[in-house]
């Protein structure tokens, strides 16, 4: 009797917890700009696993649900702030410390910046320091901390201990130690970010990431073509003391062959001041150079 009361009380419990968490996100779906989207229920992480009664594994796939939701639901309207985003993160990670993909993808929404993240480098290698601790055996951990040192924070000497440390890891892959040369040698190059792009992209089983790597790739495309197109274009002014009307001009003159797309098939714009811009940079979100003002 006994037993079977506190299994009872247990799957109540669990049923309440899942259903309150259920609610809150159909609720978010009904009114998506409601206060309640930033609001958490409970915000002890410790107090929640405790209260789990020994079903934090399945609470915390539950949160990271909600993670996922909260943070597709700000992607799309270009939000500029994420402000409950690092704390569910800590609430999944608590629940369940070898939850890796949190781990991964947390930091990354965490990394990215506005619109498409909460633009937080601190917080997201809190959260993956966190992730290595619970996790010291996942070299893809310390890649991903190398990552976000290497490209967010541009501490080249940190990405590089970083990057050591991760292939010292059992089975980690090769060219974590040539990440590490090359953040002492060339990091600030745009080829060791394609390289490392490359290489995530060639990798990864998971869609989305790869979908994540190539959209990176294209971006560096764009960052290595728009400086070239404006080169073409001071030429053209040096011949003929002003700024071309058109790409048409630049391809009589013999500066170019046809008129210049970016990675997404979509022709660049000739400003009258000789810059060149992406067409929409939304569709190019990681752009440093080409975007419009």
């Amino acid at each position: 009797m006994s037993r079977g009361s506190t299994a009872l009380v247990v799957c109540i419990l669990i049923t309440c917890l899942a259903s309150s968490v259920l609610v809150l996100g159909r609720i978010q779906t009904v009114y998506p700009s409601t206060p309640m989207e930033d609001v958490l229920l409970i915000s002890s992480p410790e107090f929640l696993k405790r209260a789990s009664l020994g079903y934090s594994g399945l609470l915390a796939d539950i949160y990271w649900m909600r993670v996922v939701q909260y943070f597709g639901r700000k992607h799309l309207r270009d939000s500029m702030q994420y402000k409950t985003l690092a704390p569910l993160l800590d609430m999944t990670t608590t629940l369940d410390p070898k939850l890796v993909i949190a781990y991964e993808w947390g930091s990354t929404f965490l990394q990215q910046p506005p619109p498409s993240g909460a633009g937080d480098d601190e917080a997201a290698i809190a959260l993956i320091r966190k992730g290595i601790r619970s996790n010291p055996d996942d070299w893809h951990l310390y890649f991903t901390l190398g990552f976000i040192q290497y490209l967010g924070l541009h501490d080249y000497l940190a990405a590089a201990k970083t990057f050591e440390e991760g292939s010292k890891v059992p089975n980690a892959h090769p060219w974590m130690r040539i990440m590490a040369a090359k953040m002492l040698s060339d990091a600030g190059n745009i080829e060791t970010a394609r390289y490392m792009w490359q290489n995530i992209y060639n990798e990864s089983a998971d869609k989305n990431l790869k979908q994540n790597a190539e959209l990176h790739l294209a971006c560096l495309a764009v960052d290595q073509e728009v400086p070239q197109l404006e080169s073409r274009i001071s030429e053209f002014r040096s011949r003929t003391g002003r700024n071309p009307s058109s790409w048409r001009e630049l391809i009589a003159s013999g500066l170019l062959r046809a008129i210049p797309r970016d990675p997404i098939g979509t022709a660049y714009v000739l400003c009258e001041d000789g810059h060149v811009v992406v067409a929409d940079w939304k569709k190019l979100p990681f752009i440093e150079k080409g975007k419009p003002q």
